[in-house]
């Protein structure tokens, strides 16, 4: 592969990837002005939050198997169209019930972008690469939320909330030309892939039974939940119980986003000394450290805005280096099937995510527990799964023979 295909191919896949963020994040400083207008509070507009991830996660276990049946392009641009028209509808919606069945259509057309660009990632790089591959699409996915809620906080303050999502269209459509005239198709159509219902989830069970999959799957979309914890419960948190402008709070929520392309980009250079599992075990620790931090300064009222900022960006910083580990090591074990794994990692993602989310708005009562709660409870979740494999995996290390010659 040339160096300028290489760079293509990446700023395409990565724009594909920033598309889902960057649909989730630049809505959310227009959440007082869409509460307004739709005459509802912002716990409410926040379950359309939780509806498109849902649909991203419903979403993403269909198009897995349609990519491998189909190859990767077709359902891409089919998808990118869905997302424009719906992004359309959001703009006009006439109530938030509209909303929130409006963003589940946007997700189910949006998340092909997730889908096909890790299973892309998969067929065109080799193993070695893969963790770095996905930080680098990590660093372009994290320009998306650092500029998305600071243009949605202009837009909204100058011309309305409508014409953010008229912003996002635009910007689908753009990604729309360049997966059809720049991306190469990585996997053609595949006849021998059944989409009989029966056939699919006989794949989705032999995605399941990997043991590596389903620990740095579950793991990481638990580490993951607190992210959407905090960006179901950020709007509240910042505007109204600290009291930050819609402006401020963009410039907030991008310094929390810098934390994830820093850390995203730091991983580089630990995948030099140390392996993705260490990585992924040793930095889980941290991210536990801040989520309990945060839930300490909730309980006992010492929080301030620029300690929850600064406890934020830490956490931000450890789920940058986190999620392209776990993902390279939940998708290694795949080739034929890489879709059908991309769409069960990303389904699980997303689908814990919704829970959180839904979970922050379903216990809302104007105090910062809700949001550091959630996160404080998933993360050490997710810690206790990835130790418990790392000694299980240990053991069984230590008792083969292999070992033990080795030894």
């Amino acid at each position: 592969m040339q160096k300028k295909q290489y760079r293509t191919i990446i700023l395409v896949l990565g724009a594909l990837a920033a598309l889902g963020p960057f649909a989730i994040d630049m809505y959310l400083p227009g959440f007082p002005a869409i509460a307004k207008d739709l005459n509802t509070d912002i716990a409410h507009v926040g379950l359309s939050l939780t509806s498109y991830f849902i649909g991203i996660a419903v979403g993403q276990l269909i198009y897995g198997p349609l990519i491998d049946r189909f190859g990767r392009k077709k359902p891409l641009l089919i998808g990118l169209s869905i997302f424009v028209l719906a992004s359309l509808g959001c703009a006009l919606a006439p109530s938030v019930e509209w909303l929130i069945g409006l963003r589940l259509l946007l997700a189910l057309g949006g998340c092909v972008g997730m889908v096909a660009s890790r299973a892309m990632v998969r067929d065109l790089f080799p193993l070695k690469d893969i963790p770095n591959v996905f930080s680098t699409l990590m660093l372009i996915m994290g320009v998306a939320p650092i500029i998305a809620p600071t243009i949605g906080g202009y837009v909204t303050a100058a011309v309305g909330w409508q014409f953010i999502f008229v912003v996002l269209a635009t910007i689908a459509a753009a990604v729309l030309f360049a997966v059809a005239r720049l991306l190469p198709e990585s996997k053609g159509a595949d006849t021998s892939i059944s989409l009989k219902p029966r056939f699919i989830l006989r794949d989705f069970s032999s995605v399941l039974k990997e043991r590596t999959f389903l620990t740095y799957a579950i793991g990481s979309s638990l580490a993951s939940a607190g992210l959407f914890a905090y960006i179901s419960g950020s709007p509240f948190v910042f505007m109204e119980y600290f009291g930050l402008s819609d402006k401020m709070y963009g410039i907030a929520f991008a310094m929390n986003a810098a934390g994830y392309i820093t850390g995203s980009q730091f991983n580089r250079l630990l995948l030099r000394r140390q392996t993705s599992k260490q990585i992924t075990l040793k930095v889980g620790m941290l991210q536990f450290v801040a989520a309990m931090a945060l839930l300490f300064g909730s309980l006992t009222g010492t929080l301030t805005a620029v300690g929850t900022l600064l406890l934020l960006f830490s956490f931000m910083f450890s789920l940058g280096i986190i999620n392209p580990n776990a993902s390279a090591l939940a998708m290694t074990p795949f080739t034929k099937n890489a879709g059908s794994a991309s769409a069960i990692l990303g389904s699980l993602q997303m689908g814990t995510g919704a829970l959180a989310s839904a979970a922050v708005s379903y216990l809302h009562n104007r105090t910062l527990l809700p949001m550091t709660g959630v996160m404080a409870f998933v993360t050490t979740l997710s810690l206790m799964l990835l130790v418990s494999y790392h000694f299980i995996s240990r053991r069984s290390l230590a008792a083969s023979p292999v070992y033990e010659t080795e030894r």
